[in-house]
């Protein structure tokens, strides 16, 4: 424990939550109306779920973003990095494509995107961290369950 880097750590993980809670904003304001008129499919979870696994995924993140950068620089851990990068983008631009815009479709394709990069950033993230990479897994399951969520929505509102 005495190892940690306080600030870096708490750094990482506000990061990542602020990125979050600022995709979280689209959600809410794309709610308004339009989702409650969704078809919904029978193992839609109940809307409070989303809120406490999303913080719990994004803290992982952040956790799991604080280990790599503990790594000694090289090109694994840049690669690494770039792929954590673009998996975070895409994360956030999900809930624009669905909620802000209404784009089931266009976020179906865009979430397996995600699912592949989720899967690329685990792999990365086990050749210099394998503790960083084994709590990106509960991630790759939620946008696993996440994907089939959007497919099913898409295919019953199209």
């Amino acid at each position: 424990m005495a190892n940690i880097k306080w600030f870096k750590l708490t750094a990482c993980i506000a990061g990542v939550l602020l990125v979050g809670f600022t995709s979280g904003i689209a959600t809410a304001s794309g709610m308004n109306g339009w989702f409650d008129t969704l078809q919904k499919p029978f193992f839609n979870p109940p809307s409070w779920v989303f809120g406490p696994a999303w913080t719990t995924l994004y803290i992982l993140m952040g956790i799991g973003l604080y280990l790599i950068l503990q790594t000694p620089e090289s090109e694994m851990r840049k690669a690494a990095l770039t792929i954590f990068g673009v998996q975070l983008f895409l994360n956030f631009s999900w809930s624009f494509l669905f909620f802000y815009f209404h784009r089931p479709d266009i976020a179906l394709i865009e979430i397996a995107l995600l699912w592949g990069c989720i899967l690329n950033m685990i792999i990365r993230f086990h050749k210099l961290s394998p503790t960083a990479a084994d709590m990106q897994i509960p991630y790759l399951a939620w946008v696993s369950f996440a994907t089939l969520l959007n497919a099913a929505f898409w295919h019953l509102n199209r």
